[in-house]
């Protein structure tokens, strides 16, 4: 299950992994074509007993002395000391500004009394150059001071003729997977984050009540719906569980709501599925009906009403209860403004409450005080 779970972070961020990937592909060939290329030149020595100066009875402690690799070692740090670093370059008539970014180093192969002199840098004929010379110098230093053993060159530097960098194909597959790599873990942490600021955004925007919009939210909404469809016919209506009202102050809290409830499951089984439900106050619901002319909003509200005036029976509490809805109803035409179809979906709303044949009352701009329950 985690694993789906991540696998759909990945498939809704895929176009921030390839993105990443991109960023990351061409900031590497952007890179390698201003890098200037680097080359390297290798050069190996053997160690070896002297064989005009250790007789053959000595070969094998000779040999024995090298085992403990104090001897090698100590020829590797003659290759890589400095002093024979500058005299090379001198020999060679050359700046040590010119090999500034120049990298030179030597090692000892393992199981083996074999040194490796290594050069790196931007001229390959230099680099094969450096380490040739260095080896002769570091030869002709050594034979001075230590005769019991030679040292002596082994493999000589070849110039090269690739650079070891860059190489755009291996570097461009290298930041492609990293980029995919760093992709998947930003759509990730993305998605993490993402939903729990949506979460936190649609706990603004709900009543904690009952579960729908809340008062301020579906003013927005109600906002959005003229603004996006200024020409369309829309209806907002009001209901009001006007019998919850007197029972306000006297049914327990949990009964309170959850007589609240059941009329939002009515709300909500009787609306479209693109009609909107708010909280419009304790006992008041708004909805908001999109592309709904008059008539058709008349035959919801009769619908809504023929449903919550029956009354509700809570058992658990031993009461029925008679809500005694009314509905408020306004009709948008003429780009009237959201406040002002609030207003009379508000007055209308009064008059229902005053009538006690029509508990549903629409305002139309055309009709004023149109009346509902099925009548157009």
């Amino acid at each position: 299950m985690e694993l789906k779970i991540y696998l759909e972070m990945v498939r809704k961020g895929w176009w921030v992994i390839l993105l990443t990937m991109l960023v990351a592909l061409n900031a590497t060939l952007i890179v390698d074509y201003f890098t200037p290329p680097r080359y390297v030149a290798n050069a190996r020595f053997i160690v070896s007993p002297n064989a005009s100066v250790v007789n053959e009875t000595d070969v094998v402690s000779s040999l024995e002395a090298l085992d403990k690799r104090s001897i090698v070692v100590t020829y590797s740090e003659i290759l890589n000391s400095r002093r024979v670093y500058q005299d090379a370059l001198l020999a060679l008539n050359v700046s040590e500004d010119d090999v500034d970014d120049y990298a030179f180093t030597t090692v000892v192969l393992p199981e083996a009394n074999v040194l490796e002199l290594t050069i790196t840098g931007t001229d390959p004929q230099l680099v094969t150059n450096l380490a040739n010379m260095i080896g002769q110098l570091a030869i002709y230093n050594i034979s001075r001071l230590y005769r019991a053993y030679d040292i002596s060159v082994l493999d000589p530097a070849v110039m090269p003729t690739e650079p070891i960098s860059p190489v755009p194909v291996r570097d461009a597959s290298l930041a492609l997977v990293l980029g995919l790599i760093v992709g998947v873990a930003i759509a990730i942490f993305s998605e993490q984050i993402r939903i729990p600021l949506d979460a936190y955004r649609e706990r603004l925007r709900i009543d904690s009540v009952t579960g729908v919009y809340n008062n301020q939210y579906f003013h927005k909404l109600l906002d959005d719906e003229l603004m996006q469809n200024p020409d369309a016919a829309a209806t907002i209506g009001i209901i009001e569980l006007t019998g919850l009202q007197e029972l306000r102050d006297t049914l327990p809290p949990v009964a309170f709501q959850l007589v609240l409830e059941r009329a939002r499951d009515v709300l909500r089984r009787e609306l479209r599925g693109n009609d909107e439900i708010g909280r419009w106050n304790n006992v008041s619901y708004i909805v908001l009906l999109p592309s709904t002319p008059g008539t058709a909003a008349n035959r919801t509200f009769d619908r809504i009403y023929q449903s919550l005036k029956e009354p509700m029976e809570l058992r658990q509490y031993s009461l029925t209860i008679n809500v005694d809805p009314h509905i408020g109803g306004a009709v948008y035409s003429n780009n009237i403004t959201s406040k002002e179809l609030l207003d009379q979906a508000n007055e209308v709303l009064g008059k229902a409450r005053q009538s006690v044949e029509t508990p549903i009352f629409v305002w139309e701009m055309n009709n004023p005080f149109w009346l509902g329950k099925g009548d157009s």
